[in-house]
């Protein structure tokens, strides 16, 4: 496949040919940081003369696995974004995630293909801290979002994606300046498909359902599960196992894993549903999940990083109980607490594994 640059294209202020690129990241590869040795493979694999690149998942819904994705669905993906955003050649952009996935990857991609002015900086927890320079766009995990509150003003368009945003985040982001929108997507899809505004001036429905993208149209399955046809970045279509409430073909309402369902006493819970309600009055770290029980089938219970030591589980138990809008049978039964959570490669809790721990500290019956 030939690779074309963008004459407008720029990596940390220089200007670059095909040749002179290749150089630059040999040079970061052989004595480069860590984030600029995944920056330099990525350029290398992205200037060869292969049609596909190698890109790993984030293991969030699973293990951890590699994959080949089309170098020209990533270019698609790339315009797509900068259309749905409105960010054009000469966008000034900043890079903190890493390369080594998809996310990361993609930045470069968009820099590359549509003449944007991109700057680099290591992946940390608090990205803009040490930054004065304004720029168009930049993408985050929720992690970074977290740690960034006090200098968004550097950010015009922010997107948020690896995860949820958290409902505390969501609230105090309103007002500020900043566009910043969360994304839905998977590597499997090369990055984002859909976005929503989360901090809207209209306050609008616009805050609670995701857009798709140019070329996407969405539907469902028998099982209220989204269906992805992108044409433009996958072959055929992609059933998640993500439920969802359709509006149309291009808008939905994400409600959660469909593996993650709890159903108790023929009553179902969406975990992630519930989750959103808990964040109002819960500030570490948790999720909800479920445990054996022999008369409900699965007994509902609230799992809380305690790295502090702090979390009061009687006091929280009747914070919950009191919290406007939960319904009796969204109130966990039991409140175990752990000192951290296991977390994915990008940062994620990983239900599964702390699950699994709390099962070894406490013996429960999982």
């Amino acid at each position: 496949m030939f690779v074309r640059l963008h004459s407008s294209f720029r990596l940390n202020n220089k200007s670059y040919t095909i040749d002179t690129l290749e150089k630059y990241a040999h040079s970061l590869v052989r004595s480069g940081e860590i984030h600029e040795v995944e920056i330099g493979d990525f350029l290398l694999d992205w200037l060869d003369e292969e049609d596909t690149i190698e890109a790993s998942t984030s293991g969030s819904t699973g293990a951890p696995k590699s994959m080949d994705l089309s170098k020209e669905y990533m270019i698609n993906s790339a315009k797509a974004t900068g259309t749905f955003f409105k960010l054009p050649q000469d966008t000034s952009a900043l890079l903190c995630l890493s390369a080594k996935y998809i996310a990361g990857k993609m930045m470069l991609v968009r820099a590359m293909v549509l003449g944007w002015r991109l700057d680099f900086i290591a992946p940390k927890s608090n990205p803009l801290d040490e930054l004065f320079k304004q720029y168009d766009f930049c993408a985050m995990v929720p992690f970074q979002l977290d740690n960034s509150i006090n200098r968004l003003h550097l950010i015009k368009k922010l997107i948020v994606g690896g995860g949820q945003i958290p409902g505390h985040l969501v609230a105090m982001v309103q007002g500020i300046e900043t566009k910043i929108y969360e994304t839905y997507g998977m590597t499997e899809t090369v990055t984002h498909v859909a976005a929503r505004r989360v901090n809207s001036k209209k306050r609008s429905a616009d805050q609670t359902y995701f857009k798709a993208l140019p070329q996407v149209v969405l539907s469902t399955d028998d099982r209220n599960c989204l269906v992805i046809k992108a044409p433009m970045v996958v072959e055929g279509s992609i059933v998640t196992n993500d439920i969802v409430d359709l509006m149309s073909y291009k808008k939905f309402n994400w409600k959660g894993r469909i593996d993650n369902v709890i159903n108790s006493g023929g009553i179902k819970i969406h975990p992630e549903e519930l989750e959103r309600k808990l964040q109002l009055v819960i500030r570490e770290r948790f999720f909800v999940a479920s445990i054996p029980h022999e008369s409900l089938g699965q007994q509902l219970i609230l799992i809380v990083e305690n790295y502090t030591d702090i979390v009061n589980t009687a006091v929280l138990m009747n914070k919950i109980k009191v919290l406007e809008g939960i319904h009796k049978y969204e109130i966990p039964k039991q409140i175990f607490l752990l000192k951290t959570f296991i977390e994915t490669p990008t940062g994620k809790v990983h239900r599964t594994k702390n699950l699994q721990r709390l099962h070894e500290n406490t013996l429960i019956n999982l």
